[in-house]
């Protein structure tokens, strides 16, 4: 016991020197190992400083005076929209208020349609799933321009030769003595679109706008999600007091959404499985964070932000941006504090995210994603291979002394009192701890789990091949060779395990493996990889320990 008690106290030790490894790399000014964060870019709101101007306070009506989704059924057919393409996106932005209704992630191939990419935002019959802005907070009588509004290009829609960026111009009619004038900017080779909103002011009046910007999604779970394994879908905010929060749509639906409202700093996202989009706004400045139904299974969330003054014949120039893309960690990273949360690792995430920064160093070092998945188990088992030795042998002990506790058990089975004493006494003759096992491998299981989620929540295992038939690890083996051998070394671990007294409890040890087998027939194969690379280091090692104390049968 007082080993057990000292190898954890090893394992607390370690993850501290880990912790004050990374708060050591802060204090001296460089970049964290595990936990890196980085300041947002310093992207300067033309206007604020030219007017001096404070900005107006979001007013309680302000998200409620949003203007009713617009669905597919409203929209005249996309007969005017407009089609761009970078090398890693397909775009697509409406007539109503420029805004952008279908996103084509140009590589990363659909898992269930190989021959199409993944389309993650779209506006059709089947989904719904936009990006759209617009200015509140008009004086009573009139309207803004909103994502309803028709918006004209009145730029160029084409790459021009030997130029990596395009920008996109739209502007609005005038509405209520207001124009909008909407310019995406597209970087080739990147996800994030920068947004500017200039907003012109020929009311004849000073104006005081607020300006929206959200992102509307249906309720429905991505096609071809597991029901052997969960993953989030739906809207989440990060604020700098709360961090990352998850918004489910039911709670939504039942107007129990519990998130912080208000914010100086932060984002609102939608999230699925491997992908996200995002509203990045970089300046400190308040804003109103809302999520909330807009039609029947509709959903939006999204910030409202209150803008400096407009003086009559001025105009104000705000910058944003917007990523569309697909969860890489070191991507999310570089783009905005706490964006890297979208790729959700649950609790377990201080375990979690110094276990992928490993996984990504082998992968940097080995270049197959398959091969550094085992290559980190190895060297988890590595580091708790003194665990598992101290376990391995309480079993050995337990399985060597199992013939004397069946015999016992059927001379004493009228007699279960004397039974329990009679086994009692065996374990302190022998220095048999029954639980001797299990404490050693408790110890390591949130390092395991954690991995699981790293392996589950990483887009890198899509599309990646290991060898042979194995094409993507993200997707189940097709021929389901993984998952039978994983049956099989479940057994064979079984079978090494000392057989439970209880005749009961043998069966159950038996019938486990086998029912907890059938979920890996359906879960993706870098999954099954790392539980089998597992199982055969676990089972080599308990071989050898079996073989020292001569219980081998």
């Amino acid at each position: 016991m007082n080993d057990i008690r000292r190898t954890i106290l090893w394992v607390v030790f370690g993850f501290s020197l880990v912790m004050l490894w990374d708060q050591w790399q802060i204090h001296n000014g460089k970049k964290p190992t595990f936990f890196p964060s980085v300041n947002p870019t310093a992207t300067s709101t033309a206007g604020v400083a030219a007017s001096g101007t404070t900005p107006n306070p979001v007013t309680p009506e302000a998200t409620a005076s949003l203007p009713v989704e617009l669905t597919s059924a409203d929209t005249p057919a996309h007969a005017q929209a407009l089609e761009i393409e970078t090398d890693v996106l397909k775009l697509r932005f409406d007539a109503f208020g420029a805004s952008l209704t279908r996103a084509e992630l140009l590589q990363h191939k659909d898992a269930h349609h190989p021959e199409s990419n993944v389309v993650l935002m779209d506006n059709s019959k089947e989904r719904v799933y936009l990006a759209q802005t617009g200015l509140v907070g008009a004086p009573a009588g009139n309207t803004w321009p909103t994502h309803k509004s028709p918006m004209h290009l009145v730029s160029s829609s084409k790459f021009k030769e030997g130029e990596d960026s395009l920008v996109l111009r739209f502007e609005s009619d005038v509405s209520g003595g207001v124009k909008l004038i909407k310019t995406y900017t597209l970087q080739k080779k990147s996800y994030v679109i920068g947004v500017q909103h200039e907003i012109v002011n020929q009311s004849g009046q000073v104006i005081a706008p607020q300006m929206y910007l959200q992102l509307v999604r249906d309720g429905n779970k991505p096609e071809g999600e597991s029901s052997f394994y969960s993953t989030f879908t739906g809207p989440a905010v990060y604020t700098s007091s709360k961090k990352y929060q998850k918004i489910e749509f039911s709670d939504i639906e039942k107007n129990k959404a519990d998130f912080e409202k208000k914010s100086e700093l932060g984002y609102v996202a939608m999230v699925q499985h491997y992908f996200a989009t995002a509203w990045l706004m970089d300046d400190a400045q308040n804003r109103d964070l809302y999520a909330r139904k807009i039609d029947n299974n509709l959903y939006s969330v999204g910030m409202v932000v209150p803008l400096p003054s407009v003086a009559n014949d001025s105009k104000l120039i705000h910058q944003t941006r917007l990523f569309v893309g697909p969860q890489e960690e070191k991507l999310l990273e570089n783009l905005y504090p706490g964006l890297e949360l979208v790729k959700d690792y649950g609790w377990l995430t201080i375990l979690a995210k110094p276990l992928y920064w490993l996984l990504d160093k082998l992968f940097g070092l080995i270049g197959n994603w398959g091969w550094s998945i085992v290559a980190l188990v190895v060297l988890l088992k590595i580091g708790f291979y003194w665990l598992n030795s101290q376990a391995y042998k309480s079993m050995g002990k337990m399985k060597a002394i199992n013939p004397k506790i069946m015999e016992m058990r059927e001379r004493l089975k009228d007699n279960p009192q004397q039974m329990q004493m009679e086994m009692m006494k065996i374990y302190r003759e022998e220095k048999v701890n029954p639980l001797g096992g299990c404490l050693p491998i408790a110890v390591q299981i949130p390092f395991f789990i954690a991995l699981y989620w790293v392996l589950l929540s990483s887009v890198e295992m899509r599309n990646a091949p290991w060898i042979g038939w194995i094409h993507d690890l993200a997707a189940p083996d097709p021929w389901f060779i993984l998952p039978l051998l994983m049956t099989a070394t479940s057994l064979l671990q079984t079978w090494l395990n000392p057989t439970p007294p209880d005749p009961v409890q043998a069966k159950m040890m038996w019938f486990m493996p086998l029912a907890f087998s059938v979920m890996f027939f359906f879960f993706p194969a870098g999954l099954v990889l790392y539980w089998l690379s597992n199982n055969i280091l676990s089972i080599a090692q308990q071989w050898m320990i079996n073989k020292q104390l001569g219980v081998l049968n």
